[in-house]
């Protein structure tokens, strides 16, 4: 009976701290979206920092809270779409295009991208130090959302006559990479360091587990 008790008091436990703690990174991921915090914009493109917050979700949460981090990211991006917590020039003339396509560009490679962090993370917790699982966890976060993000643009809007004059008659692989630009690097730099130094100071803490 007290094994049953026991063992029940920390499945809600650490059911509990897992809400807590979806709860403290959907308040910042909203907090950095609605104020200049979250999204640099540069031309059609922003400068994000809202993939760090997601990083932190799939490090300490795993693959379903990457994805409920990145659900929320998501949303956030499209309602950026019709002036909501910001405007985006790229994602209001996608809205005018066609919204459906405009909302599945901006919301599921965020969603994919938390999801497979969780994975990523786990993979490379038992193959390096805690550091340095945190700063690639970081870094993926960056690359894989501008990667799914500028493939989801190509494949649902790349025959229109927007992201063709966009593309300027170059290939799509040098289409991306120029589009993206320093806005791209900086992301990957600014993520890998701070999501390196925030959950690692998580971790050393004992606020999630290695």
């Amino acid at each position: 009976m007290n094994t049953n008790t026991s063992a029940v008091s920390g499945f809600t436990s650490r059911r509990t701290g897992t809400l807590v703690v979806l709860g403290l990174i959907t308040a910042i991921l909203l907090l950095m979206a609605y104020t200049p915090l979250g999204y640099l914009n540069i031309g059609p493109l922003a400068i994000t920092l809202n993939i760090i917050p997601v990083a932190i979700a799939a490090i300490a949460l795993g693959p379903k809270g990457g994805a409920i981090a990145g659900a929320v990211f998501g949303m956030t991006s499209f309602l950026q779409c019709i002036g909501v917590g910001g405007t985006s020039a790229m994602g209001a003339t996608l809205f005018s295009i066609n919204p459906v396509l405009a909302f599945i560009q901006r919301f599921i490679p965020r969603l994919l991208d938390g999801f497979l962090l969780g994975y990523i993370y786990r993979f490379f917790r038992n193959k390096a130090n805690a550091y340095v699982s945190c700063v690639i966890t970081g870094f993926c976060s960056a690359f894989l959302n501008t990667v799914f993000f500028m493939s989801a643009l190509v494949l649902l809007f790349g025959n229109t006559e927007y992201v063709q004059g966009l593309m300027g008659g170059r290939n799509v692989i040098l289409f991306i990479c120029a589009f993206v630009g320093i806005n791209a690097v900086f992301e990957m730099i600014a993520s890998s360091v701070l999501t390196g130094a925030i959950g690692t100071a998580l971790i050393k803490a004992r606020l999630i587990d290695r």
